[in-house]
């Protein structure tokens, strides 16, 4: 969820707490079907439009930068810079389909049209 901490639902409270808030109200919707039906686990993405990133995302994208830096043998800074970087682009991506629509031709599945080889994680 992208959450403006200037609304008037939020402004009467810490960020923290404005993030707890959303981040409870992602669990409530999705972990039941995502434990049950997916078999998978549930982090909810809380992004405010400053670019502060939820408690529970914020230690899952640490955890994922230095298992990157473990594997590849580049350093925490650039593995975190580098999911950073990512995930704004994937955003930025997502928001500007969802404006104008998909145009050009689409990607086989799976293939990302880049070479990501040293970032891959097992």
């Amino acid at each position: 969820a992208v959450v403006s901490t200037q609304s008037t639902g939020n402004s009467n409270q810490s960020i923290a707490k404005t993030y707890e808030k959303h981040e409870r109200e992602k669990k409530t919707a999705y972990l039941h079907r995502v434990l049950e039906v997916e078999k998978a686990t549930f982090t909810p993405l809380v992004i405010t439009t400053t670019g502060g990133l939820g408690r529970e995302f914020n230690k899952t994208l640490r955890q994922l930068a230095e298992k990157k830096a473990t594997k590849t043998g580049y350093s925490y800074d650039q593995c975190i810079r580098y999911l950073r970087l990512r995930l704004s682009f994937a955003m930025v991506r997502s928001v500007t389909i969802s404006i104008r629509g998909h145009r050009g031709r689409l990607r086989a599945e799976g293939s990302s049209g880049r070479d990501d080889s040293i970032y891959q994680i097992d």
